[in-house]
């Protein structure tokens, strides 16, 4: 399955939940029809099997963090490897995406904004340039806005903005550099989406 690249409100509504930030100008509109798209949406919200509640937390998590299927079910194999809790474990792999953390930091107002940044090579990793929106980052990375990029216009009000409050990256928005100080645990990640029901999903 491939991405979806379409309007995100639409996606939105069909789940019932944001999956763009705050202060998105798409945001009023989601909050005017919170119902899901098409011709009968005001009445087509119904009571969802079990298994359509798992279905739908694995979409919402896939439609927030803009990835594929297959991406997404790499994730989930991933986490099933590691030690700990599986469901945590694939939030932090999710967060852990370096166009996650370009719009964690307040360097980007969406996470499709960031992924595009990204491929687009604005940014450098540990000194390197990057262009893999997926890349893992790790404790002690240092992402940074090239130099070459950072005359852009992109990034002019990026400068302005209040930094990033989130605990585990440290984020000078003034000098457009990003230090990651921890890995993100339960708090950090994303509070929309039951990470269980999506285990519970791909366990069956």
């Amino acid at each position: 399955m491939s991405r979806y690249t379409g309007p995100l409100v639409r996606k939105a509504r069909r789940y019932g939940v944001m999956l763009f930030s705050n202060g998105n100008s798409k945001q009023n509109a989601f909050k005017k029809r919170k119902y899901p798209p098409g011709q009968h949406g005001r009445s087509s919200f119904r009571s969802l099997s079990e298994f359509g509640k798992q279905l739908q937390e694995k979409q919402k998590a896939r439609f927030m963090f803009g990835i594929t299927e297959k991406q997404f079910r790499k994730y989930y194999d991933k986490a099933s490897t590691m030690e700990g809790v599986k469901g945590e474990q694939l939030m932090q792999l999710l967060e852990r995406r370096l166009d996650n953390v370009v719009f964690r930091s307040g360097l980007a107002t969406t996470r499709r904004q960031a992924r595009q940044l990204v491929t687009h090579g604005h940014f450098e990793l540990n000194g390197r340039r990057v262009d893999i929106p997926s890349i893992q980052v790790a404790i002690g990375d240092k992402i940074v806005i090239r130099t070459k990029s950072q005359k852009s216009p992109l990034f002019t009000e990026v400068k302005k903005a209040k930094d990033s409050s989130v605990k585990w990256v440290n984020a000078d928005n003034g000098k457009l550099a990003i230090e990651v100080l921890a890995l993100p645990d339960k708090d950090d990640t994303e509070q929309l989406i039951n990470s269980q029901m999506i285990v519970e999903f791909y366990s069956k």
